[in-house]
């Protein structure tokens, strides 16, 4: 008998779950993303053999990539945002047309993919920097280039790159973080004389 009344019971147990569970009627989660963290701004001197120095973000690390005499190739890592501004240096040597139409160039050779792209005129007369920032819109591999010159020695070009397949609205957040950092690294740039 006692076994007849703990079945009866285990039954009307499952009964009762599985009629409470199944009266509400299932909705899909949306699809969401990571949280992302973003550090606070902070800036320390980047100095190198490099005729030039600026200020870069503490939360990001360099990696030389190689130099000569006329020029110096590095990047700029930032670790925690999967993200590389990959910079290189060139000596002018009196042709800073050719350098300009190769930034230009590379900045619209994304134009198949990108919706706009929009530039920024950066200039500093105090340290003779002068430049501009594209700001490619749409699932572009780089969505962010830049270059600065002083037009007759100096030519300093970057461009950002994450280390993930180009999506808009999972990157946006640490695309307009990494842009600010660029602006102040334009904004802080000085050249040297060798």
């Amino acid at each position: 008998m006692k076994l007849n009344s703990i079945l009866f019971i285990s039954f009307g147990l499952c009964f009762v779950l599985l009629t409470i569970s199944c009266t509400n009627d299932p909705k899909p989660k949306p699809r969401a993303y990571f949280r992302i963290d973003l550090p606070e701004k902070e800036y320390r001197i980047f100095d190198s053999s490099c005729p030039f120095s600026f200020e870069i973000p503490r939360y990001s690390g360099i990696e030389i990539a190689g130099e000569s005499t006329d020029s110096c190739r590095f990047n700029l890592v930032f670790p925690r945002q999967n993200a590389k501004i990959y910079f290189t240096y060139l000596n002018v040597n009196n042709d800073v047309s050719t350098y300009l139409n190769d930034a230009y160039q590379m900045a619209y050779s994304h134009e198949s993919k990108a919706n706009s792209i929009g530039r920024k005129r950066i200039s500093n007369d105090e340290h003779n920097v002068h430049g501009i920032v594209f700001d490619l819109k749409g699932e572009v591999a780089s969505s962010l280039q830049f270059y600065a010159t002083d037009s007759s020695e100096h030519f300093l070009r970057g461009a950002l790159y994450f280390n993930s397949s180009p999506n808009m609205d999972s990157i946006s957040p640490v695309l307009s973080f990494i842009r600010e950092d660029v602006i102040h690294i334009l904004e802080t740039l000085e050249w040297r004389n060798n």
